[in-house]
């Protein structure tokens, strides 16, 4: 599959950018999130991506997340980038910025849109936005320095820039906020900036989620709506939840959500989606509704050859879950990845109990 720019995908199965605490505190890459992430390039996926990445230290949004925010980093993503490239894989850093999702145990005082009393997060100041669309655009640039084909644009979950995009949340009043224009012009000028500074191959995605968080599914199609008009981006990443899902809005029941954004115009704009894709079933319906690639979760996780077995049998089934802590180190993740994965119900095996004295 061809984009706009950069290279092409050799089929269309993503690694989907995936929580797993396993890099060091300070940001810098583990070996065990380099060996996770190959692994999966390895295993035949025509894009590779990291977990989220977060582009300030205040953005963190979870222990042993990769950072992108500081030259430090640049060693370690330069090795990464290498290595997924080797493997013909396109490989792509997620931007991200946790806002008021960021642990105070972590960056201290989380920021937000607008004070957010809930959470304890402060506003941003007009100039601290100014400098969060300067970080983002700057963490891309470092991203083509380390030999990355392109970066994607975290905007979805009720992380910071969704956060901009929902009107619960967004109270302000200048420019960043009010009328849906205001509340995507963040966005927009972040997706404008890393255009600027990089080069003309340099591949970028959006991901956006239509639900949860304060945030409209017609809001979101409108955003949706105008990136593909826009034709600035590569891709646009819907994250579903369930592709196969109604709206939780009432009124747009009776369809399924991904049907909002497939019968989008979208020009060169590739679209693709995650939410449950398992089986070979699963990621046909997706193609066959109007998706032009899937982003793989879950079953990723499971099988870091899933698009090699999907080749030699295209009804190809996911192991059935739970599975056990050394089936997954089998597929590459660290104890530490074993154990955030327990927060998945009936994903991982218990735990064997000692017997009593």
């Amino acid at each position: 599959m061809s984009f706009a720019r950069g290279p092409e995908m050799k089929n269309r199965f993503a690694l989907a950018p995936l929580t797993n605490s396993q890099s060091h505190a300070d940001g810098v890459l583990s070996d065990e999130e380099f060996h996770w992430l190959t692994l999966r390039a390895k295993g035949g996926f025509g894009l590779t991506m990291t977990c989220a990445a977060h582009v300030q230290a205040v953005g963190q949004g979870f222990p042993g997340q990769l950072g992108v925010f500081g030259d430090q980093h640049l060693a370690g993503l330069t090795r990464l980038a290498k290595a997924i490239n080797q493997e013909g894989s396109l490989s792509v850093v997620q931007l991200h910025h946790a806002g008021n999702r960021s642990p105070k145990e972590l960056v201290g005082q989380p920021v937000c849109p607008s004070d957010d009393p809930e959470t304890g997060a402060r506003a941003l100041s007009a100039a601290e936005v100014e400098q969060l669309i300067e970080d983002f655009v700057a963490a891309a640039v470092r991203c083509e320095k380390a030999g990355f084909h392109g970066v994607e644009i975290h905007g979805a979950h009720g992380y910071i820039l969704a956060q901009f995009l929902s009107p619960e949340i967004n109270k302000r009043t200048d420019k960043w906020g009010g009328s849906l224009e205001n509340r995507m012009r963040i966005i927009k000028e972040i997706i404008a900036g890393i255009r600027a500074r990089t080069g003309k191959d340099f591949n970028l995605g959006l991901r956006l989620s239509p639900e949860r968080f304060g945030l409209k599914l017609l809001e979101i199609r409108e955003v949706a709506a105008e990136v593909l008009r826009d034709g600035q981006l590569d891709y646009l990443d819907m994250s579903l939840w369930d592709y196969a899902k109604e709206p939780v809005e009432e009124e747009h029941k009776g369809r399924s959500l991904m049907s909002f954004f497939t019968d989008l115009p979208r020009g060169e704009t590739r679209l693709g989606c995650a939410g449950k894709i398992m089986s070979g079933d699963d990621v046909r319906a997706c193609l066959d509704q109007g998706m032009d690639f899937v982003f793989l979760g879950r079953a990723a996780i499971l099988h870091h050859d899933y698009p090699k077995q999907y080749a030699a049998d295209p009804d190809f089934e996911p192991v059935a879950r739970p599975v056990s802590p050394e089936y997954l180190a089998s597929e590459g993740l660290s104890p530490t990845f074993v154990q955030y994965m327990r927060n998945w119900p009936g994903f991982v095996t218990a735990p064997a109990v000692e017997p009593a004295e």
